[in-house]
């Protein structure tokens, strides 16, 4: 696998800076892995994983309100 150069890490991080929005969370220890084991076992990453458990969390609670 080729590395890439500085200029390129540069320039992904200058997109990703704009591009996107961060969120960190701060989990007990032990809770990634166990949430990492689950996201795999449905064929998603941990990333994938967390948006649709937000995305779907946000839906119900709309669904609730009747939004």
């Amino acid at each position: 696998m080729p590395n890439n150069s500085k200029a390129r890490i540069e320039a992904n991080n200058r997109y990703n800076a704009k591009a996107y929005d961060r969120i960190n969370i701060a989990i007990k220890k032990g809770s990634k892995a166990k949430i990492q084991a689950h996201a795999e076992s449905k064929g998603e990453s941990l990333n994938g994983f967390i948006k649709r458990a937000i995305k779907e969390t946000i839906s119900r609670d709309n669904e609730m309100i009747g939004k």
